[in-house]
């Protein structure tokens, strides 16, 4: 039994390059408007790992020869000549009462401190605030593994014995050069000293962070004390501990990070479309993922880009976006930013829905389906900078409704069984989902393999209906998830059709072959025209009208909604402009 729909040419997935459209321009249905490209990798990772890789080279390089000036032609001169007289005066200065301070300050740079500090700060940062600051996390854990990289090259490449007088502790038979306590101690306690200044006010912030500059020094004063380094030993260390806290920062915590400098506009495609005209900006945003230090980026950036005094507006439980979207057009905005995750593009996308007001998409939640397949910038700065030197493209909505469920659009996805169920159990967890991210659905999805199997009936396009047995169905604007997996390979989201994901695998083997199929991009599932019984088969279509046996849970654009026994869905042909980069030719 077959469709009314024709059979499409079946090929491995590929990312897509919308061509440029005017906003109000009309659609066809056909698929000429979509060409290949190479999948845009976001910029501002891109380039911050290729900064501190560049300069952590370059600082390795430095405090090496450092310490080979030390130990080679300058040992003999002054103040080098002075070291051992230093150390000698330190032996001289013990008492009890020192050496029980001393020893109290050396174990704030020893190794299980630091870690322990390290990875409890970093969980403190995520878990506690209402907002989870995983850019100073990153930060902070990022800074101390520089110095401690740059220590182990320093004392695998210069050899220094440690100060000939009675040490008070074992050590290991590292280098004394450069002197690994303080230079922990520096990134370790610096950062946190930076991340007092920049989020705490008040008079205290700069007492805090005071306090934490000076546990370096009496690190590298009780090192001194207990006969374990020379003088420049720990001065290399306080050296390494900043350059790698200076390295972290500029990468992770300057303005617009992680965000590389502008890249220049590219060469628009084909098109008469033109970028969007500064005029009045609406920003609605999710506050529950989009903190203050976020919004003042964003803002910075319209900015620059001409759009001055934006308006932003935050999204409540109640109301998602919709509601201010809707007024922002009827305000007259002749932009709206939409910072948030799938769930408040859906909202916003339904009200912009048919009209000729763009929509700048800004992804700051965990699954940010449509951005990724839309080759968008995943750093929030990043993907807005991007837009705002793009043009506007028409791209389809699906429409979906059913029994309980009022007709809706959707941007991304829509689904029932196993999918609804995963995301179900992944959203139950907010807490989960801040922490691990994407990798939260993966977990989820384990956990309901066991989803049974039901009847369902498909009517596409006004066909004959097929009758089917599923654990899953998904429809499709776009085709791939988190993670990267492609589970519709020729989903494409400005081709007028959607498409449909009929999962049906039954056993060990079943399971296996569905995985090698999406894995392969579905190039030996069954398509339309089969007689069924494939684990996995693909449908396109413009409607379809979707009747199950049983009750099933449903879902949209990753929010769950009530479940049901039926659901109509239909495409939207370019119901919605999205300001999109400009591609390379």
């Amino acid at each position: 039994m077959s469709t009314a729909v024709p059979e499409r040419p079946v090929g491995p997935k590929r990312p897509v390059e919308l061509t440029a459209e005017p906003p109000g321009a009309g659609r066809g249905a056909g698929r000429g408007a979509v060409s290949p490209s190479r999948p845009a990798m976001p910029r501002g990772i891109g380039w911050s790992v290729r900064w501190i890789a560049a300069l952590t080279v370059c600082q390795a390089t430095l405090m090496v020869g450092l310490g080979l000036l030390i130990t080679g032609p300058a040992r003999h001169l002054w103040p080098l000549t002075a070291e051992d007289g230093v150390n000698e005066a330190f032996v001289r200065l013990r008492t009890g009462t020192l050496t029980t301070l001393s020893s109290v300050a050396s174990q704030g740079g020893n190794t299980g401190t630091v870690i322990g500090v390290t990875l409890a700060s970093c969980l403190a940062l995520v878990l506690l605030p209402r907002l989870p600051m995983w850019r100073q996390a990153v930060f902070l854990a990022v800074a101390v593994s520089l110095q401690s990289l740059v220590f182990l090259v320093i004392t695998v490449a210069v050899e220094r014995h440690r100060p000939e007088v009675h040490r008070l502790d074992g050590s290991l038979p590292t280098s004394s050069y450069t002197s690994g306590h303080t230079g922990a101690a520096t990134a370790l306690y610096g950062g946190l000293a930076l991340l007092a200044l920049s989020r705490l006010r008040g008079p205290w912030r700069t007492v805090v962070a005071c306090l934490l500059c000076v546990l370096p020094l009496l690190v590298g004063l009780a090192r001194l004390y207990r006969g374990m380094h020379h003088p420049t030993d720990v001065m290399g260390g306080l050296v390494n501990g900043t350059l790698s806290l200076l390295i972290a920062r500029r990468a992770l915590l300057a303005d617009g990070a992680v965000a590389a400098p502008p890249a220049p506009a590219s060469t628009p495609t084909a098109g008469p479309a033109r970028p969007v005209a500064p005029g009045r900006t609406a920003v609605v945003f999710n506050p529950t993922v989009t903190d203050e230090a976020g919004r003042d980026a964003l803002r910075r950036v319209l900015e620059h880009h001409g759009h001055t005094a934006p308006v932003f507006v935050e999204t409540t439980a109640e109301d998602p976006g919709g509601g201010q979207t809707a007024r922002a057009v009827r305000d007259g905005a002749a932009l709206v930013v939409v910072c948030g995750g799938d769930g408040t593009l859906r909202a916003a996308a339904a009200s912009l829905a048919g009209t000729d007001v763009p929509l700048a998409l800004v992804p700051c939640g965990t699954g940010n389906l449509l951005a990724r397949n839309l080759g968008l910038p995943l750093a929030p700065a990043d993907a807005l900078d991007a837009a705002l030197r793009g043009t506007p493209h028409r791209i389809d909505l699906g429409r979906i409704e059913g029994d309980g469920l009022p007709s809706t659009y959707f941007a991304a996805m829509a689904g029932a069984g196993l999918d609804a169920a995963t995301m179900r159990r992944a959203n139950a967890n907010d807490r989960a989902k801040a922490v691990f991210g994407w990798p939260t659905y993966v977990l989820a999805v384990l956990r309901e393999l066991r989803t049974p199997r039901t009847g369902l009936s498909v009517r596409l396009d006004g066909a004959p209906a097929l009758r089917r047995t599923a654990r899953m169905v998904l429809v499709g604007n776009i085709g791939t998830v988190q993670g990267g997996v492609t589970l519709l390979p020729e989903a494409r989201a400005d081709d007028g059709r959607l498409d449909l994901l009929v999962l049906d695998p039954r056993g060990i083997g079943g399971w296996l072959s569905a995985l090698w199929t999406l894995l392969r991009g579905g190039t030996t599932a069954a398509r339309e025209g089969s007689e069924g019984g494939a684990p996995v088969e693909f449908f396109t279509f413009r409607r379809a009208d979707i009747t199950f046996d049983t009750e099933l849970p449903r879902e949209l654009d990753g929010d769950p909604v009530t479940a049901g026994r039926h659901l109509t869905a239909e495409v939207a042909p370019g119901a919605l402009t999205v300001l999109l980069p400009t591609r390379e030719q």
